[in-house]
C-alpha cells in the first residue's frame, strides 16, 4: 500500500541553493549540450525556485496531500511562485496572468488537474519513482497544465512526491542537467492521448525514472 512516511523529511534548503547556483553559473556549457537550447537560468528564476522548494518544505511540514481535491490551489501556489516569487507586489501586477492560469488549471478536461489527479490515482500502486516521472509527464505534455512554468512547477511536484515518501528531492544539477532537459523537450512536444502517445511516453517515464533514482541526492535532505 502506498502512502506518506510518518514524519517526512525536511529539505535542506541551502544546499538546494547551492545546486541551482553552481548550474546556473555553467549553464552556458550545458546548454551547449542541448540538441534544444534553453533560456538562461537568471537570478529571478532560481531565486524563485528556491522560494518554491521552501512552499514544498512547508506543506510537507504541514502533511499537505498536494494532490487531495481540497488542496489543487496549493498547486496553483506553487505555479505562481515559480512565476512572481513571493512578493504580494509582483504578484499583484501579474493577478490577470494568475487568474487565467487557474481557469485553464480548473475548467479545462484535456489540459486541466483533473487529468493530472485521475492519472496518479491510477497508478498508485507503482514505485514513486516511476509515479513521480508520470505526474511530470502529464503537466508538461500538450495540453499543458500551466499557461506557464511546467518545467519548474513539475521538478517541485516530483519533489513534493519523492520526499512525502522518504527519497530526496529532484534539484536540478550540472550532472543531471542534460538527462532532465532532453526528455522533458520530448515530453513538451508530445500529446497525452493516443496509441503513439501512450508508448512514446511510457519510454520516456522509464527514462525519467531512472534519471530520479539515480540522480536525487540525499544531501538536499537535512539529517
Amino acid at each position: 500500500m502506498v502512502g506518506p512516511v510518518a514524519a517526512p523529511a525536511r529539505l535542506n534548503l541551502p544546499a538546494i541553493a547551492a545546486t541551482l547556483g553552481r548550474v546556473q553559473r555553467d549553464f552556458d556549457a550545458v546548454n551547449r549540450s542541448l540538441a534544444a537550447r534553453r533560456d538562461p537560468l537568471s537570478d529571478h528564476v532560481v531565486s524563485n525556485m528556491v522560494a518554491g522548494y521552501a512552499l514544498v518544505d512547508a506543506l510537507l511540514a504541514d502533511g499537505v496531500d498536494l494532490l487531495a481535491m481540497g488542496n489543487l490551489k496549493r498547486l496553483l501556489e506553487l505555479n505562481t511562485v515559480v512565476l512572481c516569487g513571493t512578493s504580494p507586489d509582483r504578484q499583484a501586477l501579474y493577478a490577470a496572468h494568475v487568474e487565467a492560469t487557474s481557469r485553464r488549471f480548473y475548467e479545462e478536461r484535456d489540459a486541466g488537474i483533473e487529468d493530472v489527479v485521475e492519472w496518479y490515482a491510477r497508478h498508485a500502486d507503482e514505485p514513486v519513482w516511476a509515479r513521480a516521472a508520470g505526474v511530470y509527464i502529464r503537466i508538461l505534455s500538450k495540453p499543458q497544465l500551466f499557461i506557464e512554468g511546467n518545467h519548474r512547477t513539475g521538478a517541485l511536484v516530483m519533489s513534493y512526491l519523492l520526499v512525502r515518501e522518504g527519497q530526496p528531492p529532484f534539484v536540478l544539477s550540472r550532472d543531471n542537467a542534460v538527462a532532465y532537459f532532453e526528455p522533458s523537450a520530448s515530453i513538451r512536444d508530445s500529446t497525452k492521448t493516443g496509441p503513439a502517445a501512450f508508448f512514446r511516453q511510457a519510454i520516456i517515464r522509464r527514462r525519467l525514472t531512472a534519471l530520479l533514482v539515480r540522480h536525487c541526492d540525499r544531501r538536499h535532505l537535512t539529517a
